[in-house]
C-alpha cells in the first residue's frame, strides 16, 4: 500500500524523530511511504479558537495536498482527528464537503491504520521495559481508539504493559486550552503525569506527541526518571532490538 505521510506542524518542528519512526515502522511492515512537504497545519488551533474561515483555508490546504493519497497515516490523534472528524463538519454545505469525506475516509491514525487496516499486531519488536500507556483525549473520545495501540504494545516481546488509574483523564494539554488556562492545565497535568509516574514504568507511551510534550514538561521540572515516548518511537526502538 501506498501511505502518506501526515506530519503535525508541532511533530515538524519540536519531535521530528516520532515522524521518522512513523516511516521506519510502516516501512518495516512492507507500506511504501511518501512525504509530501508541501503540507502545513492542519488547522486545528484555528478550529478551536472559533477561527473557522482560517481553519477552512488550512483544511482546502490539505485535500490538494493529499487528493492523489491511496490511504493517509497520521502519528497523532489530535490531529488525524481534525482530518477524519473535522473536515467534514468544517466544509458541510462548500463545494469541498465530498472531497473532505472522501479523504476521512481514508486518513487513518498510526496505530489504527496499522491494526485495523494491515490487520497486524505483532511487528517484530523485542524490548525489555514497562510501559504504561496515556490515552489522548481526541484518539480516546473522537476516534474510539482504546485497543489499538494496546494490542501492539501487548505484542512487544518483553514488555509490560502498566495501567494507570488514570488512564483516560486529560492531561491538561488541550492546544490552546493549556495557553488561556494555564494553572487549570498544569492542575490537570500534576494528576495525570502524577499517576503515570507512580505505575514505576520505565515509559508513558501515547499516540499523541502534543500530550506527551505536557506529560514530559512536568515530569522534567518534577525531576522524575520516567520518560515520554511516542507509540512509534517504541516500536521502532523494539525493531532494532530484535
Amino acid at each position: 500500500m501506498r501511505v502518506s505521510l501526515f506530519i503535525p506542524c508541532f511533530i515538524d518542528q519540536l519531535t521530528p524523530q516520532v515522524g521518522l519512526a512513523t516511516a521506519k515502522v510502516l516501512k518495516k511492515l512492507g507500506q511504501e511511504v511518501e512525504f509530501n512537504s508541501s503540507q502545513t497545519c492542519c488547522g486545528q488551533p484555528s478550529y478551536n479558537s472559533g477561527q473557522w474561515e482560517i481553519a477552512k483555508e488550512g483544511a482546502i490546504r490539505s485535500l490538494e495536498v493529499f487528493k492523489d493519497a491511496e490511504v493517509v497515516v497520521g502519528p497523532s490523534g489530535s490531529c488525524v482527528a481534525m482530518m477524519k472528524k473535522f473536515y467534514p463538519e468544517l466544509l458541510h454545505g462548500t463545494k469541498y464537503e465530498a472531497e473532505a469525506k472522501r479523504l476521512s475516509q481514508r486518513t487513518f491514525e498510526f496505530s489504527d491504520f496499522i491494526v485495523s487496516q494491515l490487520k497486524i499486531t505483532d511487528v517484530g519488536a523485542t524490548l525489555h521495559k514497562k510501559v504504561t500507556y496515556h490515552d489522548g483525549c481526541h484518539a480516546l473520545r473522537e476516534l474510539r481508539l482504546k485497543e489499538e495501540p494496546r494490542k501492539l504494545l501487548r505484542a512487544v516481546k518483553g514488555l509490560e504493559l502498566i495501567e494507570t488509574e488514570e488512564a483516560e483523564s486529560c492531561c491538561g494539554f488541550g492546544g490552546l486550552f493549556a495557553v488561556k488556562f494555564p494553572m487549570i492545565s498544569t492542575a490537570m497535568v500534576e494528576v495525570k503525569a502524577g499517576a503515570l509516574a507512580r505505575t514505576g514504568a520505565d515509559y508513558i507511551v501515547s499516540s499523541d506527541p502534543s500530550c506527551l510534550l505536557q506529560i514530559g514538561g512536568w515530569l522534567s521540572r518534577e525531576g522524575k526518571v520516567i520518560r515520554p515516548l511516542h507509540i512509534a518511537e517504541l516500536l521502532a526502538m523494539g525493531i532494532d532490538h530484535a
